[in-house]
């Protein structure tokens, strides 16, 4: 039963019919969304009631709202990230970032690297197959389209195989990673990802600036050679709201 506000009106119905004219398009990205004042008047609703109906909306991620300023519908920028064509050797191999793989209007640019040799924790070395305390390089960045961050990406890869290459750099040159891995005759031959679909942590919605009701999505990826040693292990947490993940698989 929908709870209804003292005027009669069940807030939870308001909230649906809103969504409705949202995901018709009546109401499209970027549009105002009837506020507090303009529900009451036309609905002949009570504040609370009205309040209620609009914190759905943002509950589930569809409007945004900053102080000063009017509900609006909320804007998705789509990013399709096509898992297969992205992990292919012909992209990383001809001096290509994975990135550019990505179908997205604009360009998606790393920001905030840091580098570092850091002995690896117990977690860390059982996803990498090495012994606990073994000497691991990490690469933790962000990526941003325009100025909002869309991702948070960590890779460890073990010491032995990055010291003395670019990947202990900020610069890791053209094709990254996988490219340089490729020239010590380590490339990777095989990837594996783990996918899952989970509310951000606090720190994470703060460094996405992901909006109210939004989960995030997140991917462990391995990157294995062909003896079946994991070279690389990349832990990343994507904002779901702008990302789409496609995987291209034959029959």
């Amino acid at each position: 039963m929908s709870r209804k506000g003292d005027d009669g009106l069940g807030y939870e119905a308001i909230a649906d019919q809103l969504r409705a004219r949202i995901e018709s398009g009546e109401l499209a990205p970027g549009d105002k969304v009837p506020g507090e004042n303009g529900l009451m008047e036309t609905l002949g609703v009570s504040r609370d009631t009205a309040s209620k109906a609009l914190q759905i909306l943002r509950n589930l991620g569809l409007t945004e709202s900053r102080q000063g300023a009017p509900t609006r519908v909320r804007k998705f920028e789509r990013i399709v990230r096509p898992a297969s064509q992205r992990l292919s050797k012909e992209v990383w191999g001809s001096g290509r970032s994975v990135q550019s793989a990505d179908v997205v209007e604009g360009k998606t640019k790393p920001t905030g690297l840091h580098v570092a040799r850091v002995p690896s924790d117990a977690r860390v070395a059982e996803l990498l197959g090495i012994e606990a305390g073994a000497a691991v390089v990490v690469r933790d960045r962000s990526y941003v389209l325009g100025a909002k961050p869309v991702m948070h990406a960590v890779s460890y890869i073990p010491a032995d195989l990055a010291d003395g290459t670019q990947i202990a750099e900020e610069d890791t040159g053209p094709g990254g990673i996988w490219k340089r891995l490729d020239e010590i005759g380590h490339g990777p031959t095989l990837f594996r990802e783990e996918v899952r679909s989970r509310m951000p942590k606090k720190a994470e919605q703060e460094l996405l600036r992901i909006e109210r009701g939004t989960p995030v999505m997140e991917i462990r990826r391995f990157a294995a050679e062909e003896s079946g040693r994991i070279v690389e292990v990349n832990e990343m947490v994507l904002d779901s709201s702008n990302y789409v993940l496609e995987y291209v698989i034959p029959s």
